[in-house]
């Protein structure tokens, strides 16, 4: 019988490093994500897993390229502005 786990959003963080231009690295984070993990025993060796990323939560740290990667070019999110 295959145990399901739900990944706790309060104690984890999905984090990434992507090379950029060959000169630097760019780490950034989703801050809202849901993972769901169904294993049929402790090895984990068959796990199945569903990642749900809500990508207008990324944040790299800089506005202006976090925007770049909310657009049309990247994820094309609708970006909420506020008035």
């Amino acid at each position: 019988m295959a145990t399901k786990w739900n990944l706790d959003p309060t104690h984890s963080e999905l984090t990434f490093k992507v090379r950029h231009m060959m000169i630097s690295n760019v780490k950034g984070n989703f801050t809202n994500f849901d993972v769901q993990l169904e294993a049929e025993d402790d090895s984990f060796a068959n796990v199945k897993t569903v990642a749900t990323i809500q990508t207008d939560s990324i944040s790299t740290y800089n506005t202006d390229r976090d925007n770049h990667l909310k657009s049309a070019d990247f994820f094309n999110v609708e970006v909420k502005q506020e008035i």
